[in-house]
Parts: C-alpha cells; sequence; structure tokens
C-alpha cells in the first residue's frame, strides 16, 4: 500500500507535508525533528516548524511511526513499527540502531511484578559506543564477565 492508502487507512488526511515527512523518515536513520522539517521543505518548500511537529504526532498516533526518546538526546521517529524492536545509542555521537527483540513474542521482556498492569510491550534501549566512535577513541568493549 502506499503512503496515501497507508493514510486514509489510518483515518488522516492526505497532505503534501505528511507524505513529505513519511518520505523523510523512511528515507532517513531515526531522524530528530529538525532533520525532519529540512527533509520536508525540500521536498515541498516551506513548511512550519509547528506544522511538523503536529503532523508528527498526528503519525504516530495513528501508528504510522514510532517516536524514539533515549534519555538526554532528541526525540527520533522512524517507520519501522509494530514488532517491538528495541534500540542502541552511541553515547558519544547519538546514533541510533536497530535491534530485534532479544527472545519470544511481544512484548519480549516481562518484568519481575508486573503491579497489576497489563504489559504489551517493552522499550529498552542499549547504551554504548558505535563501531565509528570505538575507531576513533580507541575503545574496546568492555567486559566483565569472566575477569
Amino acid at each position: 500500500m502506499d503512503d496515501a492508502g497507508r493514510l486514509r487507512q489510518a483515518g488522516l488526511r492526505v497532505t503534501a507535508a505528511r507524505l513529505a515527512i513519511l518520505q523523510t523518515v523512511g528515507g532517513g536513520d531515526h531522524l530528530d525533528v529538525e532533520a525532519i522539517h529540512r527533509g520536508v521543505c525540500d521536498r515541498v518548500g516551506q513548511v512550519s516548524l509547528q506544522a511538523v511537529y503536529d503532523s508528527l504526532n498526528a503519525l504516530h498516533c495513528g501508528g504510522l511511526l514510532r517516536r524514539i526518546e533515549p534519555a538526554g538526546s532528541p526525540t527520533r521517529y522512524e517507520t519501522r513499527v509494530g514488532d517491538n524492536h528495541h534500540h542502541l545509542v552511541c553515547r558519544n555521537c547519538g546514533r541510533v540502531a536497530d535491534v530485534d527483540c532479544a527472545v519470544g513474542h511481544a512484548p519480549c521482556l516481562e518484568p519481575a511484578s508486573d503491579a497489576g498492569y497489563l504489559v504489551d510491550e517493552a522499550d529498552v534501549i542499549y547504551w554504548g559506543l558505535c563501531p565509528l566512535c570505538r575507531a576513533e577513541t580507541g575503545s574496546a568493549p568492555s567486559c566483565s564477565a569472566g575477569t
């Protein structure tokens, strides 16, 4: 299904800005709002930053985009939705990479106690240094097991 069809199926109006956001996010790599705004403006001309924020929220609520909010890092967006995957975040440069669910069905992690909640998703963020930053700093992966 094309992007216009996906928007309609989610109950959202098809607009040039929303289509441009889906294209920009789909062609990017966990983009922040500023990068998305630049990509949308490149595709359709001037669009206000507020309009991009509003559309990102609508697309997220409609299930077409996933919002990623790593602590201390700008909010990011991606088009990979509905599969309960997780993320690796570089502490140095902020690069984000997808990592598939560790084990089992969604949620792939179960809390020791659910405190009465009906758990339907686990959001795990792994932190470390990406390969490029490791190469630049000469850092080797740390391993405390067996040392």
